[in-house]
Order: C-alpha cells, then structure tokens, then sequence
C-alpha cells in the first residue's frame, strides 16, 4: 500500500499522542511502585504486625525531646501523631537501608526491629510544650478522607481543618545501656504525599538528643 502525505500525518500525530501520553503518566506510574515497595518491606521485615500493647514508657521521653521546639513551617499547623505505632525499613540495594558497621550499631539494628515487630498504641504521655493530638485509626482515616477532596470545611472536616500531616512513630530501639536508641518518623499528608526517614539519637544528660546521620543510617530517609 502506497502512504499518501495524509496517512503519514496522521501516523506522526498518533505517535506523538502515545509519546505524551506515555511522559504524562510514567510520573503515575513510578510513584505508585515506590508505594508498593514500602508495603512490601512491612511483610518482608515483619513489621507493624497487628497488635494492641501500649508503647513503652521510655520511648516517650525521647519523641518529647525531639518536639520541644516549635514545628518550622506555618504557626498554624498541629503536631498531630497517629495512635498506632508504624514505620517502615526502605529496601535499597543489598536489603535493609540501615548499614551497621559495629556490634552497637548492629544491635540497634535488631532491637529496632524487635521493638516495632508489633503495632503499639500510644497513650497522652507526651511531655510537649506546644501541645499535640493523638489520633485513632478512624480518625486518621477520615482526615485522609478530608486531604484527598481538600475538604477543610465540611461538617466531617472541619474540626481537622488545622491537620497538614500526620505523622506515624516508630517504637525506638534502644542499645543495652539505655542512652542511644534508632526512632523513626513518617510524616504523611494524604496518598503518595509525605516522606520519612530513620535516624539515632542519644541520651544526652536528663534530655536526648539527635546525632549527626553517619552511614549507618544515611539512606534511611525518602519523600514519596
């Protein structure tokens, strides 16, 4: 079949149809597999599996001293944390993002593990200035309802008009001696909005404080 000007015209606007089509959703696309392997790691690294123990008591002292200064950001904002206790291990070439590399960064490792095996629920324990709330599962799912219609002034909505995130804690790991412990942090704004990140921190005096990120935990950090 001979191609006539048109026949060609019409296959060169074809291919750049499929060209823009395919550019506008392999953002989509990338997006949602980094999602999927978030979840993947939970089941992989067991996890947040189910369960209903309150928190340990230790670990509220250091999430307070992490949260003694004022959110940067819009004076606006609440410090709102979920109830369940979750986090998440990123896996990057060679498995778990941590890198241990000493017997004490090693055992950090595997009590963080075993210390967010199971989901915990925290309790109105927090010692925080400005203040905080604590959300349940049902809580926390309707606000995701109210950010995915950017709904602030709903009946549903409204007393969660000031929520810009949520952020979901991790149990902290602590080393035998009690004065360095991995935590981790999860701050989510709505489906595939957010990012998180698992660093060390250490009793410094009556207080803890964080410790500059060393390789050992250098590519525990993602935004998705």
């Amino acid at each position: 079949m001979r191609m006539t000007p048109r026949l060609a015209l019409r296959l060169v606007l074809v291919l750049v149809a499929l060209c823009l089509l395919w550019f506008r959703l392999m953002p989509r696309l990338m997006r949602r597999g980094r999602t999927r392997g978030a979840d993947d790691v939970v089941l992989t690294t067991s996890l947040n599996q189910p369960g209903s123990q309150p928190a340990p008591a230790d670990a509220y002292p250091i999430y307070s001293a992490l949260y003694q200064a004022p959110l940067p950001g819009p004076a606006s904002e609440a410090l709102v944390f979920a109830k369940e206790s979750r986090t998440e291990i990123p896996q990057i070439v060679n498995g778990s993002c941590l890198r241990p590399s000493s017997a004490e960064e090693r055992d950090l490792a595997t009590s963080f593990d075993a210390a967010n095996a199971h989901r915990r629920d925290w309790q109105q324990q927090f010692d925080i200035p400005a203040g905080y709330r604590l959300l349940s599962s049902g809580e926390v799912d309707q606000v995701f309802a109210c950010f995915g219609r950017h709904d602030r002034t709903s009946a549903q909505c409204t007393a969660y008009a000031q929520v810009q995130h949520i952020r979901y804690l991790g149990v902290p790991g602590l080393d035998a001696s009690g004065t360095h412990a991995l935590v981790s942090v999860i701050k989510s704004c709505g489906a595939q909005c957010g990012g998180g990140g698992i660093f060390e921190v250490e009793k410094d005096g009556a207080t803890w404080k964080r410790m500059p990120e060393t390789d050992f935990t250098r590519d525990c950090s993602w935004v998705y």
